[in-house]
């Protein structure tokens, strides 16, 4: 499985979402960015990018995915630092 596909899933999974992808295809690191995450606990955040990927994790396609979830607010604070 390569970023592409990966990033098409959560996309396809989390609204009006943004996705950057770093890694290989079975070690990667994501940026999610959406607004479907306003209000929303970290863990609840987390819950969401793993379910649009779990079957892929669970037959060991991915064996590792580092998440990070941002609101649109939230990223623009961060590219500010």
């Amino acid at each position: 499985m390569n970023n592409d596909d990966i990033k098409a899933l959560i996309e396809a999974s989390i609204n009006n979402s943004e996705v950057n992808i770093t890694g290989d295809g079975c070690n990667v690191a994501v940026v999610v960015v959406s607004p479907e995450f306003e209000g929303k606990s970290l863990l609840q955040r987390q819950r969401m990018v793993y379910d649009s990927v779990d079957e892929h994790i669970r037959n060991g396609t991915i064996h590792a995915l580092a998440i990070k979830s941002y609101t649109p607010s939230q990223w623009e604070q961060q590219q500010d630092k």
